[in-house]
């Protein structure tokens, strides 16, 4: 079958492996769609290796459908259309037991230690099946959305952890596919007000046709005067950072509120070290947090959202592609040109 083979860093390329064969208490899915994250190319140049195996397949956003199923597992169907939540906690290390499965001291993962989404099929293993992490989808889903639930998780996670709530104004920096997730998000909270800071001018556009009420070029516009005008000059209740870029960081602070929240959500670049004025943080009590994965909870609410129409998953994709035009999908991926980029079999 078709899989995009990892052999190690900045090593990668569509090639024939063996179909897996699953287990009494597996499932076989047919991928149906998959899609590139921010970590996935961190992963392929290198530049992210804990928990990566090689030669592996990787891919953590994954929509299928249910192709075998082992004799051994109940409660599922053959044809069954499903998505998967990757992260699989172990439940009893410390944080688990003190409610962070999210945090996971021994997690395993689809997509790291069992191969992933970018193949034809895939072996969701036991572990995966009784932790919950199969999770059954409507017709009406589509297999982008379904896909793109799992990033949803992770940004419902986020929001959480930010506190974004009634009557706020929000801050989202980067209208990259997360930025445009926590956007719609923080409406549905409540948010009083959401402004976007992007550069790029398609992704400004998208963030206002998905209800942004202001989409902001940081580079030609005063963003800093624009907070200020919105909030008399108080500055914005919660910011998240959706680019890991860790020289923005500095200046992003500047535009909280006293009492305000910064949510540094997206991982940042190498190490992420940037200098920071603390007295920003010391003298106006500003609380910054950041925010991992997601919880098993987090991951259902997303499936609810979506399975209910209340975010739009579908126009966050741009461009789909075929498992042999990977290197192409990741080129579209590394240029901006596009947003969510999807593989397809």
């Amino acid at each position: 079958m078709k899989a995009v083979i990892l052999s190690g860093p900045n090593d990668f390329a569509p090639g024939e492996i063996e179909k897996p064969l699953i287990g009494d208490h597996d499932i076989l899915l047919e991928m149906k769609r998959a899609a590139i994250c921010g970590t996935d190319i961190r992963i392929l140049e290198g530049t992210k290796t804990k928990g990566v195996r090689y030669p592996s397949v990787i891919g953590h956003e994954i929509c299928g459908v249910i192709s075998e199923i082992g004799k051994e597992v109940t409660g599922y169907e053959v044809g069954e259309k499903v998505a998967i939540a990757n992260v699989i906690p172990c439940g009893s290390c410390p944080s688990c037991l003190s409610g962070r499965e999210n945090a996971c001291m021994r997690r395993k993962a689809i997509g790291y230690e069992f191969n992933g989404g970018f193949e034809e099929y895939i072996r969701i293993p036991e572990i995966a099946i009784k932790s919950g992490n199969v999770i059954k989808l409507p017709e009406q889903v589509s297999f982008t959305a379904g896909a793109l639930i799992e990033p949803l998780a992770c940004c419902i996670r986020g929001l959480k952890n930010a506190g974004t709530g009634f009557n706020d104004v929000v801050l989202i920096v980067g209208a990259g596919p997360i930025g445009l997730m926590h956007m719609q998000l923080a409406k549905i909270a409540g948010a009083k007000q959401v402004i976007v800071s992007e550069p790029n001018p398609m992704r400004r556009q998208i963030a206002l046709e998905l209800g942004a009420d202001k989409a902001v070029d940081p580079v030609t516009e005063d963003l800093a005067g624009i907070i200020s005008d919105v909030t008399g000059g108080l500055g914005a209740d919660v910011i998240v950072m959706a680019i890991g870029v860790p020289a923005l960081v500095n200046s992003t602070l500047k535009l909280c509120r006293r009492g305000g929240t910064v949510n540094l959500f997206a991982g940042f670049a190498g190490t992420g070290e940037c200098t920071i004025e603390v007295n920003t943080i010391h003298y106006n009590e500003i609380n910054v947090n950041g925010s991992t994965a997601y919880k098993r909870e987090d991951y259902l609410q997303a499936a609810d959202m979506v399975i209910s129409g209340k975010i739009n998953l579908d126009r966050i994709a741009t461009h789909t592609y075929k498992i042999e035009d990977f290197q192409t999908a990741y080129e579209m991926c590394k240029s901006g040109k596009g947003l969510k980029i999807i593989i397809e079999p």
